[in-house]
């Protein structure tokens, strides 16, 4: 397994912060948050992409509007490490791949680097007049769709034909001069010899930017067979991370793959006894849990599970997606979490359903703070939780600059643009005016104590204690030591 080390890590777009990478390392400079965050995790628009602020990557060259190989080999000099981002399952039609294909036809080197669909369910449906395979109902009674009907791309070849292509997520086909156009997420073969030294490629890509740890996007969705349930598929999706973690590790990267899950069907416990890190996706509503209820007994629970079965995770407040709640569902009561839910909303947040299905997945948009109730004491103590709960602590840039609920950016994203409520680009001039308030400055001190603290390491022991609406939370590391009082009545809090 490859050590991280376990200090705070700032989380951004590569514009977040005054507008790319190089101003953010000038801010990060000019106040020494170099001795506050020990790595930084940059969303993918940082490659060259199209869709998604990032996430249907084109290919993982630098955006140099965002940053150059010189900005992010200046973050290595002062002392500052990556996590970057792979999306396993697909890339963009715009993707040198998948254009070579539109243009080449049956020609293309290119054309098993994506799915054909009517080869993959060859001898398992009926073909349709419109050119692509239907597939029996006993192939796919029990497969989980990300949008309604089959996900499919017709892509036309030079010869006219039209030739049906795996398509999980996102397309938009239209005509122009005469020529048909595409926008997507075209599914990648991973059972393709080219797929994997294209995955191969990209890993020792990112080992050179200064990525120690790589987040594995959408990757459950990448190992497919007739019949499975097209999402976690076992034992492929093991496989999959097996196969990519033996190619991780002769860059020296560290895997952490993301998915959301409730705490109940336990996939982050089976992810974690693979020997990967995971996420933890239940820390932001265990919290909120905790100040609104004023009972500090879910996150006890939580914290000494973590400790007692050597669950390696990143934990976070807020992130550049929404607040994730029913993830909670197995840890925390139904209703209680429906209660944190209508609380969110009425200070302001959105809900987002998945295929409108309340009962699959959802999470609420809002910025942490405004969560919390833009209430400074509030985020100060959650902050502190953070800083004293197990694992490496991932801070998003508009927590620490405590912002508030965007609307006007959602206004302008238009439909589906409910998440931009939590992705304001800050102006240097707003960094600064925010590193002028009490609360960012207490924040600051809570995080470089986390980083300079040697009781927090993966080797330490952890001692969790309630008494009424008070927690202590104690970290030894041989005789380093640290300790965190709150009082979840009044929100007051002190550690040393």
């Amino acid at each position: 397994m490859t050590d991280i080390n376990y200090k705070p890590m700032l989380n951004i777009y590569p514009d977040s912060m005054g507008g790319n990478i190089k101003k953010t390392t000038d801010f990060i400079e000019k106040y020494h948050l170099e001795e506050t965050f020990s790595s930084i995790y940059i969303l993918p628009s940082l490659y060259h992409s199209d869709l998604d602020r990032g996430f249907c990557v084109v290919d993982y060259e630098l955006n140099e509007e965002m940053a150059s190989r010189e900005d992010l080999e200046r973050l290595k000099r002062i002392g500052i490490d990556l996590k970057l981002d792979f999306v396993l399952n697909h890339a963009s039609v715009m993707s040198p791949q998948f254009q070579d294909l539109v243009e080449k036809g049956e020609e293309s080197k290119y054309k098993d680097f994506f799915i054909d669909w009517n080869k993959f369910w060859e001898n398992c449906g009926e073909m349709t007049a419109e050119g692509y395979i239907q597939p029996d109902e006993e192939y796919i009674k029990d497969m989980f769709f990300r949008k309604p009907g089959l996900p499919i791309l017709m892509v036309q070849f030079p010869d006219g034909r039209e030739v049906p292509y795996w398509n999980t997520f996102y397309q938009k086909v239209w005509e122009e001069d005469g020529m048909r156009k595409y926008l997507g997420q075209m599914d990648l073969n991973i059972k393709s010899d080219m797929v994997w030294e294209f995955y191969e490629n990209t890993l020792h890509m990112l080992a050179e930017y200064g990525a120690k740890i790589v987040r594995l996007d959408a990757f459950a969705y990448a190992p497919k067979e007739p019949g499975e349930k097209n999402f976690m598929n076992e034992p492929g999706t093991w496989e999959l991370l097996e196969k990519v973690r033996t190619l991780a590790d002769q860059k020296g990267l560290k895997l952490l793959p993301e998915i959301h899950a409730s705490y109940g069907e336990g996939v982050y416990e089976t992810i974690a006894k693979k020997g990967y890190m995971t996420y933890d996706f239940f820390l932001p509503g265990l919290i909120i849990d905790a100040l609104e209820n004023k009972s500090g007994e879910y996150l006890k629970k939580w914290a000494e599970e973590l400790v007692e079965k050597k669950i390696h995770v990143v934990n976070m407040l807020g992130c550049h997606d929404g607040i994730p709640l029913l993830d909670l569902k197995g840890i925390l009561p139904d209703e209680r979490i429906q209660t944190l839910i209508d609380i969110i909303v009425k200070r302001g947040g959105y809900i987002k359903d998945l295929h409108g299905a309340k009962n699959m997945y959802y999470q609420v948009n809002a910025t942490y703070y405004s969560a919390l109730g833009e209430n400074d004491k509030k985020l100060l103590l959650a902050r502190a939780i953070q800083m004293f709960m197990p694992g490496k602590p991932q801070v998003w840039y508009l927590d620490f600059f405590c912002g508030k609920n965007d609307y006007e950016a959602v206004k302008r994203a238009g439909e589906g643009g409910h998440k931009e409520i939590n992705r304001t680009n800050l102006t240097w001039e707003e960094m600064e005016d925010a590193m002028n308030q009490n609360v960012v400055k207490e924040q600051m001190k809570l995080l470089e104590f986390r980083y300079h603290n040697p009781a927090f390491s993966q080797n330490s022991t952890m001692k969790f204690e309630i008494d009424e609406n008070k927690i202590k939370i104690r970290w030894n590391n041989g005789e380093s030591t640290a300790e965190l009082n709150a009082d979840l009545e009044d929100y007051s809090f002190e550690y040393r």
